[in-house]
């Protein structure tokens, strides 16, 4: 069925809001991402995006390139304009003054406390309103906002690599290098976009990684590690990085004082967090991470760590790196027992979606016990 050129147009327009958007991913956090561009009389006048937490809004952003040309203008913008006093002023009264006469929006603010008073203030002050223009794709782009702000937790990511049998090692711990090139080059790109990386003491005992973004322009995110009785060494790579200061350990009550101090004057920050059988509760360390501001978690392994996120139900998505390569049965499983004893207890993903990647296969999906879905 052939859409109408209105919709078209709105498609096309709430489309490259949502691409100004995505520019600032991992910048805005606890914030959203937004995006806007105004038009009149059927020609872009001016854009812009939410740059940075407490910095101008993208509506004012796109205000104060438009001046007086504003006036008349419709404006599309992937997420509600704001009403209320945060660290800037209401956007919607500045665009009842500016003369904006429609105003076309992608998805509600998910906030409980605030949805849809945005859109009101602008329908009462003489604005055309207009919602739900690719709004999937709108609550997609601001998924993880979506789940902090309506959850008090942050969004969870499960990220893996392996071979098409679903190792993520040979038997000797050799996993150098599994996925190909460009699948490492989009693992950076999702570093530069989450607000932080998690791995298990075990990843960082075999692979000591460094857990940077190593891409032109990209930044580091915070780098968390699941260490309940304290393994790691203190000469790891996370430990020397020029970010230092973004590391936080997580170890249990029983941790000892004195690895913990040797930790803290590496210049990390150490958590000490409840454990049940040797392991790291999940949910009281996501609520925690979520009263430092960290809306997004990237956990990068190793199998144990997975499968632990897994069996707790804290993951939302997943995306798993499949290589063109066999490592056969004595190989190092993804991710460690679930305790599925039947098929229907099966962790189960939906709206799968399938890629290449290089030459490996990029398999992501919702979990469906996580809510993700719904929140979508």
């Amino acid at each position: 069925m052939r859409l109408r050129r209105e919709e078209q147009l709105d498609r096309l327009y709430m489309r490259m809001a949502c691409r100004l958007a995505a520019k600032a991913a991992g910048r805005t956090s606890p914030n959203p991402m937004v995006g806007a561009v105004l038009l009149r009389d059927g020609k872009m006048i001016a854009s812009g995006f939410h740059q940075f937490a407490g910095g101008d809004h993208a509506e004012i952003v796109a205000l104060k390139k438009a001046g007086t040309k504003a006036k008349g203008a419709t404006l599309y913008i992937n997420l509600e304009p704001c009403n209320h006093y945060g660290r800037t002023p209401p956007c919607t009264r500045a665009l009842i003054a500016a003369g904006v006469k429609e105003v076309v929006v992608g998805m509600k603010d998910p906030n409980p406390v605030i949805s849809g008073k945005g859109l009101r203030a602008l329908a009462r002050g003489g604005i055309k309103v207009r919602t739900g223009v690719l709004e999937e794709e709108c609550r997609t782009l601001n998924e993880a906002f979506t789940k902090f702000i309506t959850r008090g937790v942050p969004f969870v990511a499960l990220k893996l690599a392996a071979s098409l049998d679903g190792k993520i090692a040979t038997a000797s711990g050799d996993a150098r290098w599994i996925s190909c090139e460009e699948s490492r080059a989009t693992v950076h790109r999702l570093r530069d976009s989450y607000d932080a990386v998690l791995v298990g003491a075990g990843t960082v005992i075999t692979d000591n990684p460094q857990l940077t973004c190593r891409m032109a322009g990209g930044r580091d995110p915070w780098r968390i590690i699941l260490d309940a009785r304290l393994r790691i060494p203190l000469d790891a790579e996370f430990l020397r990085q020029r970010s230092s200061d973004k590391n936080i350990i997580v170890t249990s009550d029983t941790a000892p004082a004195g690895k913990i101090r040797a930790l803290e004057n590496l210049g990390a920050t150490v958590w000490r967090m409840p454990a049940r059988e040797g392991a790291v509760r999940w949910l009281p360390l996501l609520r925690k991470l979520a009263k430092t501001g960290i809306a997004s978690v990237l956990i990068e392994g190793g199998a144990t760590t997975a499968a632990g996120a897994l069996k707790e139900k804290m993951v939302d998505k997943m995306l798993l790196f499949y290589a063109p390569k066999l490592l056969g049965g004595d190989g190092r499983y993804m991710i460690d027992s679930l305790g599925v004893g039947h098929i229907k207890q099966s962790v189960m993903l939906q709206n799968l979606t399938i890629q290449k990647s290089g030459a490996d296969l990029l398999v992501s999906g919702y979990l469906e016990t996580s809510g993700a879905g719904r929140l979508r």
